[in-house]
C-alpha cells in the first residue's frame, strides 16, 4: 500500500506541475492570420472550450513522463493519463483535476480506490485565452528566430547566463547559471500548437514540452465520488516531491522576469 500511495503522489505532484507549467508555456504566441493550407487546430478567433495536449516532461537526472491530458475550459477541469518508468506497479496513473482538488488512481485498475488531495485550481479559462489571443510581443530580452513551414509558424527564443533554481526547495536552495532555450508553434490563425521549454545548467538538463493533439473536441470529466475516497495528505506529496528523484529538476527562479534582465 506504502508504494501505491508514493506512484500516486508522485504522479499527482507531476501533473500539477504540468498544468501549471501550461498556464505559463503557452502564455506567449503570435496571431499569425493566414490560409496557407488546412490548418486542423483554427479557432476562427473564438478560445476553446477544451483540448486534447500531451505534455512530456524529461531530465538528465532521470525523472520523467509522459501525459495525455484533456482539459474542460468550460468547467475548469482536466484529466489525464500519466506514464513514468518506475519499478514500483502500477506505472500508468489516472488523474483527474476539479472542485479545488486533485485525484489519482492506477490506471489499471478501473474499479480500484481513488485518492484525493486539495490542490488549487487554475483558472483554465485564462489560459484558453491565451491558446485563442496570446502575446508573444510582450516577450523580450531573448535571441529570437522565427521560422516557417506551411501554416505553422515557430519562433525560438534563447538565453544565456539565467538564474535557476531546483523546484523542489526552499527559498534558501542554491541556485546555478544556466541557459533557456524556448520554442513556441503557432497555427495559420496565430492558436497554440506546441511550446517545448528548455533548460540548461552545467550539470543537468529538463525539458518539458506541450503539444495540442486537438481542440473542442467532447471532454466530459466526472468527478470521483466521495464515498470511498482516500485521503493523500498533502504533507506526505511535499516529503515525496523533496526526494532525489526531483533533485535534477530546475526551473528559472522567476519564470516571470525572464523579460526583464539583459541577454548574454
Amino acid at each position: 500500500m506504502t508504494g501505491r500511495k508514493r506512484v500516486m503522489a508522485f504522479a499527482i505532484g507531476i501533473i500539477a506541475l504540468a498544468l501549471t507549467v501550461l498556464g505559463v508555456v503557452l502564455a506567449a504566441t503570435d496571431p499569425n492570420p493566414g490560409s496557407i493550407g488546412k490548418d486542423p487546430l483554427a479557432l476562427n478567433g473564438y478560445p476553446p472550450r477544451s483540448a486534447d495536449l500531451s505534455v512530456s516532461l524529461s531530465t538528465s537526472g532521470g525523472v520523467g513522463l509522459d501525459a495525455n491530458i484533456t482539459v474542460n475550459f468550460k468547467d475548469n477541469r482536466a484529466s489525464a493519463l500519466v506514464s513514468f518508468p518506475t519499478i514500483i506497479s502500477p506505472s500508468d496513473v489516472q488523474v483527474l483535476m476539479a472542485n479545488d482538488d486533485l485525484y489519482a488512481r492506477s490506471a489499471s485498475v478501473t474499479s480500484g480506490p481513488w485518492y484525493a488531495t486539495p490542490f488549487k485550481s487554475l483558472p483554465l479559462f485564462g489560459v484558453s485565452l491565451e491558446l485563442t489571443k496570446p502575446d508573444i510581443y510582450l516577450i523580450s530580452g531573448f535571441h529570437e528566430s522565427i521560422s516557417q513551414s506551411g501554416y505553422s509558424t515557430t519562433y525560438t527564443f534563447t538565453r544565456k547566463h539565467v538564474v535557476l533554481s531546483r523546484l523542489i526547495g526552499s527559498s534558501t536552495s542554491l541556485s546555478t547559471l544556466g541557459s533557456v532555450r524556448w520554442t513556441i508553434t503557432t497555427g495559420s490563425q496565430g492558436e497554440a500548437s506546441a511550446s517545448t521549454l528548455v533548460i540548461r545548467s552545467k550539470h543537468s538538463t529538463s525539458t518539458i514540452s506541450v503539444k495540442v493533439l486537438s481542440y473542442n473536441q467532447s471532454a466530459t470529466i466526472v468527478v470521483p465520488p466521495s464515498n470511498g475516497l482516500q485521503t493523500l495528505p498533502l504533507s506526505g506529496l511535499e516529503k515525496l516531491l523533496k526526494g532525489q528523484d526531483f533533485a535534477s529538476l530546475l526551473i528559472p527562479r522567476s519564470l516571470t522576469s525572464l523579460g526583464q534582465t539583459s541577454i548574454s
